[in-house]
């Protein structure tokens, strides 16, 4: 039965806008400034979500579609990444940088949802966002960004803390505070340059407290925000698909209600190259990211489109992103730090990006900070060259010349289209031949791979890591030793690798504490530096995002982020 309701909600949502882009155009309303509403976008990831509660989103995945579903105080701009109104119209920030003010929008709905009283959903207040910031700084498996708040804003290392004891404070998080309906404060210990940015990642989202009595645990594939689009159908490990949010609050500069689009749907084909030939069909409306074995058909050394792809929009930008294997420091072969030099200096990334990755990524010849931050000097931090002999040399320091006696290792990765299975084996062979050790590769599921790795049952693994905000201390705070949970199996979403460095502690709190831009950015260097020094990972390279977008899509700027709002995205009519 629940096949069968699946199969009559997609059929209605697409009925009218088709499946292929001819359709996609074929019936789309003129509005006003040259804009048309309808068509359904039709995206493709390589991986199906983990979970779609605000409080437990962590792969990029996950990310692109609770960012249709659920909106905080403020987001992101497609275009430039600065931060902009949501469901907060404006604020003030006091003279010391602490206290933050916000003023609410008045009519801002969630949306229409069997948890409320006749399925409606009800407007917005301050109390919602209090009621989500207090679930943010509550010790629970479910919640996985306390960070953006403990440490930071008043009371909630406190309130962290009972709850983990199972006796809550009763006034909750003081440094949140309800003025009225329509104002919220929130009042910081100290100074934080990157408040602001922290407010416009999914851990920031309001979400009802109706919908969490109602659904609990469920919320994983259900969402009740106030989103643009809201949830039409979902089919595990298959498809989801979103349609508009008739109640939407925003409206565009010509007056139109947005968002433009009928719905959104995602796929989850795994590999690459099947993804291609979906978007060459029409099935697809973007293409993110181009399959390697394919890249020298679809563009020339010049980032240029070649025969039948001209007639594909390609967007090319250095990516805010970095590829890198995580090596387990509780682990007795990795906790020696010659093994992880050696392991570092093992491998060419130039190699790796020309040919294997086939120009499409930038070696991590620097920093673990991709480069691309405004005023963070990336190439300022000296990174690893492929330097076969120093590698060969701190192996024998560490007890294992040529690789005798070194203990069978398994390399842990996920399925990236193919991408990921390929950097594997290319790292696999450069450490038999340069090291004279035997690296296993298992590939598993992603939600597998990443509750392996944050629990300790992983020494070796491949990880990514996305810009969730523009600043270096989105990177590095992956490393800060507060973040390394009591026992080995206990989860840690942040530094999984249990990295352990005073040295790099006093740099990274030093430049959290700095209020100075020019300042701040220099301690960060030296915390990326020490990271390095101490081969505390091993970083691969900086993306290149590449993405083929269908002629009539308009309004989607690319970003080093790919983030992705699409309530400005809209269609225009086919060209015949």
């Amino acid at each position: 039965m629940k096949n069968i309701l699946f199969a009559f909600a997609t059929a209605i949502l697409f009925y009218s806008c088709g499946n292929n882009s001819q359709k996609n155009t074929s019936e789309l309303k003129p509005a006003n400034g040259g804009k048309h509403y309808g068509g359904v976008f039709k995206f493709n990831e390589s991986e199906f979500f983990r979970s779609l509660y605000p409080l437990n989103v962590t792969e990029v995945g996950g990310h692109r579609i609770v960012n249709q579903l659920y909106e905080g105080l403020i987001i992101l701009s497609q275009s430039d990444l600065s931060v902009v109104p949501a469901i907060a119209e404006k604020w003030t920030i006091d003279s010391t940088a602490t206290t933050f003010t916000f003023y609410l929008r008045k009519g801002v709905k969630f949306h229409d949802d069997p948890c409320f009283e006749n399925g409606k959903g009800r407007e917005v207040t301050a109390n919602d966002f209090k009621y989500c910031f207090t679930k943010l700084c509550e010790s629970n498996v479910n919640n996985q960004g306390s960070w953006i708040f403990d440490g930071k804003v008043k009371g909630c290392a406190e309130y962290l803390a009972s709850t983990a004891t199972g006796n809550p404070l009763p006034k909750a998080v003081s440094g949140v505070k309800v003025l009225d309906d329509y104002t919220l404060q929130i009042v910081l210990e100290k100074p934080f340059a990157s408040f602001m940015y922290l407010l416009a990642t999914p851990f920031a989202f309001v979400f009802p407290k109706e919908a969490v009595e109602k659904y609990g645990n469920d919320l994983r594939s259900k969402a009740v925000g106030t989103g643009p689009f809201k949830i039409k159908a979902l089919k595990e490990d298959d498809v989801v698909i979103l349609t508009r949010n008739e109640n939407y609050w925003g409206k565009d500069a010509e007056g139109n209600q947005l968002p433009y689009l009928d719905g959104l749907k995602f796929t989850f084909i795994k590999e690459r190259k099947a993804e291609l030939l979906e978007f060459k069909k029409g099935n697809l409306d973007m293409m993110y990211r181009l399959p390697l074995e394919m890249t020298e058909e679809v563009i020339d050394n010049k980032d240029q489109l070649k025969d039948d792809y001209k007639n594909f929009v390609l967007q090319v930008m250095p990516s805010l992103s970095v590829n890198y294997y995580g090596f387990q420091h509780l682990d007795k072969t990795f906790a020696n730090k010659d093994v992880r030099l050696a392991f570092n200096y093992a491998i060419d990334r130039k190699k790796i990006c020309e040919f294997t990755m086939k120009g499409t990524a930038v070696p991590a010849i620097y920093g673990f900070v991709p480069p691309g931050m405004k005023g963070y000097e990336t190439k300022a931090v000296k990174g690893f060259d492929y330097n076969p002999e120093k590698a060969r040399e701190h192996l024998a320091k560490a007890g294992f010349a040529d690789g005798k006696n070194f203990p069978e290792l398994t390399l842990q990765i996920n399925s990236g289209g193919g991408t990921n299975e390929q950097v594997a084996e290319a790292i696999q062979k450069m450490l038999q031949e340069t090291l004279n050790i035997k690296v296993n590769i298992t590939k598993l599921p992603f939600a597998q791979h990443l509750e392996n790795y944050e629990t300790g049952k992983a020494n070796f693994w491949r990880a990514g890591w996305v810009a969730d905000y523009p600043d270096p201390e989105n990177f590095l705070n992956l490393f800060w030793s507060t973040h390394i949970p009591p026992k080995l199996s206990d989860k840690a979403y942040l530094n999984a690798g249990r990295y352990k460095s005073e040295k790099f502690d006093k740099y990274f709190t030093e430049a959290l504490q700095t209020v100075d831009e020019d300042r701040r950015n220099l301690l960060y260097l030296a915390a990326d530096q020490t990271l390095i020094d101490d081969a505390a990972v091993m970083p691969i390279f900086y993306y290149k995002d590449y993405r083929l977008l269908q002629p009539f899509v308009k309004n989607m700027p690319q970003n080093a982020m790919e983030y992705r709002n699409m309530r400005d995205v809209f269609f225009v009519p086919k060209e015949k």
